[in-house]
């Protein structure tokens, strides 16, 4: 990029913003009695000349397409951003005494409750992934010329400072020192800051404006996107919900260019591949950085530019925990997407099975947590988190199962599926993935012995479908059996648990991976923690006796 240095006049007005800038922070952080006003003071320069000097964008509409994108990952400078934005005539300067109450936008750290905020920061260094992001998508989705600036760092740790790479002359007495991190000014002591720091501002009116975007980015394209074609498995067909997600995520490619995707060096085995081969220029490889991969995935999905997905093994989903959790805050819609899960997987051992994903994405405010049991509702499963608004988990295993749903049949969120039922079932049974197979092997061998039973397929977990759940408990004599790849803590026992919790009469008795697994064919495993057909058998066996 060239670089055109200012004229003196120019140059004096961004230091004068600069200190204007600073004399709102500290005004800000007097205000609310809490804040950063040091780790905004020492940013000022850098904001003064990216805001009104540098980045081009259209003030009055912050969402703009076409406009630059700024992040600040130092997300506790934030008073400066509103600041910059007060500076600019997007915010009224007498809001920005409200920072941080109860009744106003300007929190802590940003938010995108405000509009000149993409992405929510404040767990630090977050924002750099999320800028690539959106930076990798206007380069290369978009094709537009809009830039996009990141604000890392932290001026001086809370106990000890950093090495710095730019010092600035003020602050005599607060610069440097430790014991200022995150505090306010003390009303006397910021009176005499001000004063100073007017006094060093000669152009007071001079007028800076942000220089206009160039307009080459279309508006969001907001229309749903749907399978162009129905699934193509039959009844009775094997196949892994692992490469099904493969194949309905290449069909969503083919529906829409919006449909982006990206891996974590796991392609071949989430069978992201398959979307690879046929739209190579909307992948992404993330590699071995996991929680990198998360935040890239939502700065592509950011001002609705793209719809992203994003997979791995789902056990590695737990390193990135702390990106998905910002990305609820960021208000994100965001597809993730979790193969080789449990103690199915086998030979592979613990360090590869997930089983605390269930917990982990349950407890995401904002998440939908999908658990296809088949080729056919894994298809359904990905095109409808194409559509929701929120954060989206899939969760998808790596044996292969029969098919059991017909091409046509319509799946919803929050719907369960009674895969079997009769009038004379005594225990409900509820299974997903690779359980929902070995609840429906210990039906078919129960019905022999005369022992009627209810499975329902619950397809999400969250939300979960109470009411059918209920209404089959009831039916059943209030005699429910969960069964779970997954770690009893956090999992569908704990799901179905919380959703009859409140109805009389209904007892749970749940199947689950007790403790630490280990090495093993997937068959032995399942006996192993009691999660197979011949467990369910003798569970359902044991609730008839009683």
């Amino acid at each position: 990029m060239s670089y055109h240095k200012p004229d003196e006049k120019t140059l004096q007005a961004l230091k004068d913003i600069a200190n204007k800038l600073r004399i709102h922070s500290i005004k800000e952080t007097c205000a609310s009695n809490s804040g950063h006003p040091t780790s905004c003071c020492s940013a000022a320069e850098l904001m003064s000349v990216l805001f009104f000097h540098t980045m081009r964008y259209k003030a009055d509409d912050p969402r703009n397409p076409s406009n630059d994108r700024f992040i600040l990952s130092k997300g506790h400078a934030a008073p400066i951003l509103y600041a910059a934005w007060a500076e600019a005539g997007f915010i009224k300067e007498s809001e920005l005494l409200n920072l941080r109450k109860i009744d106003s936008d300007l929190e802590g750290h940003p938010t995108p409750k405000l509009a000149f905020v993409d992405v929510a920061t404040g767990s630090l260094g977050q924002g750099l992934g999320a800028s690539c992001g959106m930076a990798y998508t206007g380069k290369y989705f978009d094709k537009a010329s809009y830039r996009v600036y990141c604000m890392l760092g932290k001026d001086i740790s809370i106990l000890s400072p950093h090495s710095r790479g730019l010092t600035c002359d003020l602050f005599s007495g607060i610069e440097d020192q430790v014991n200022w991190h995150g505090k306010p000014m003390p009303k006397d002591r910021a009176q005499e800051l001000i004063k100073d720091l007017l006094s060093q501002i000669q152009s007071p009116n001079k007028p800076l404006h942000p220089h206009l975007p160039n307009e080459d980015a279309a508006p969001a394209d907001l229309t749903p996107i749907h399978l162009l074609t129905a699934p193509e498995y039959k009844i009775g067909d094997k196949m892994s919900t692992r490469k099904a997600y493969g194949v309905a995520l290449k069909k969503m490619g083919d529906a829409s260019p919006r449909v982006v995707a990206m891996d974590g060096d796991t392609k071949n085995s989430t069978f992201s591949e398959i979307f690879k081969k046929a739209h190579p220029d909307r992948f992404i490889e993330c590699f071995i950085a996991e929680q990198n991969m998360v935040s890239v995935a939502i700065g592509c999905a950011t001002r609705d530019r793209t719809v992203s997905f994003a997979s791995t093994f789902a056990a590695f989903f737990a390193r990135a925990y702390d990106h998905i959790r910002m990305a609820a805050i960021s208000q994100s819609n965001v597809n993730l997407v979790g193969s080789h899960c449990g103690v199915s997987i086998g030979e592979d051992g613990p360090s590869q099975m997930a089983l605390e994903d269930l917990a982990m994405f349950r407890a995401i405010p904002t998440c939908t947590v999908f658990y296809p049991s088949d080729a056919v509702s894994t298809e359904r499963a990905v095109e409808l988190a194409a559509n929701i608004k929120g954060i989206c988990f899939i969760r998808t295993s790596r044996p292969d199962n029969a098919v059991i749903y017909d091409a046509g049949e319509k799946f919803e969120v929050g719907k369960a599926k009674v895969v079997r039922q009769s009038d004379k079932d005594q225990v409900t049974v509820i299974g997903a993935g690779v359980t929902l197979h070995e609840a429906l092997a210990a039906h078919d061998q129960l019905a022999k012995e005369g022992m009627n039973i209810r499975i329902i397929d619950p397809f999400t977990i969250k939300p979960l479908d109470a009411s059918t759940i209920v209404a089959s408990a009831r039916a059943t004599g209030g005699r429910v059996i969960t069964v779970e790849d997954h770690y009893k803590e956090g999992g569908l026992g704990e799901a179905v648990l919380s959703a009859v919790g409140e109805e009389p009469g209904i007892v749970v008795h749940r199947l689950a991976v007790s403790h630490v697994p280990q090495s093993g064919k997937p068959q032995e495993l399942l006996d192993m923690f009691g999660i197979s057909a011949k467990s369910i058998v003798t569970a359902v066996k044991h609730t008839f006796a009683n």
